[in-house]
């Protein structure tokens, strides 16, 4: 099993593509050892020293490493090793009773928004997730008020020094220039 990796705007975080799909249609992240505990490859990353974070989309995993010192040269391997033992050992991703990311999606916005929030989650899925899932994240919508769109960085998104500038020029110049009624974007 050959995996590559690649680079992500955070300097915290790497993307693992493992050449095969991880999570078919969902998403899965775990910011703590008991974040993950009903994912068994979640786990087997958490067991890896230096590993703070772990997001699954659809082809890739993207490890955030904690700022303890480790750096990604110690890090790396362990974690390489981990993917690998996992997929061939046959266990799942996700065990029983996990809860993917979509599980938990609360939104906010009021009724009469509808046709707003409609286009918005229009323009996130077809021209703002495809960008941040090449760098090993994601986005999605959480609310819309009074002109303001909120947002959920994951994966190499979170905590992403760059994020605040994808959010105001990107995310938000575009949102903009399809729905003039939008102000602001922001991240919660």
């Amino acid at each position: 099993m050959f995996i590559q990796t690649e680079a992500t705007p955070n300097p915290a975080t790497l993307k693992f593509l493992p050449g095969r799909v991880v999570l078919s249609d969902s998403t899965f992240e775990a910011r703590s050892p008991e974040a993950a505990e009903h994912s068994p490859l979640a786990q087997r990353l958490f067991g890896v020293p230096g590993v703070a974070g772990v997001y699954f989309g659809h082809d890739f995993i993207s490890v955030t490493k904690a700022e303890d010192g480790n750096e990604w040269p110690q890090v790396k391997p362990a974690v390489l090793g981990a993917i690998m033992e996992h997929f061939q050992s046959g266990a799942p991703v996700l065990g029983e009773g996990a809860r993917s990311e979509e599980d938990d999606a609360e939104e906010d916005y009021d009724v009469a928004d509808h046709d707003t929030v409609v286009t918005i989650k229009d323009l996130l899925e077809t021209r703002v997730r495809p960008a941040v899932a090449s760098d090993g994240g994601d986005i999605t919508f959480r609310g819309y008020r009074e002109g303001i769109v909120f947002l959920e960085m994951k994966g190499a998104c979170s905590g992403c020094p760059s994020s605040t500038a994808t959010l105001r020029q990107g995310v938000q110049n575009l949102f903009k220039h399809f729905l003039p009624e939008i102000r602001e974007v922001r991240a919660v």
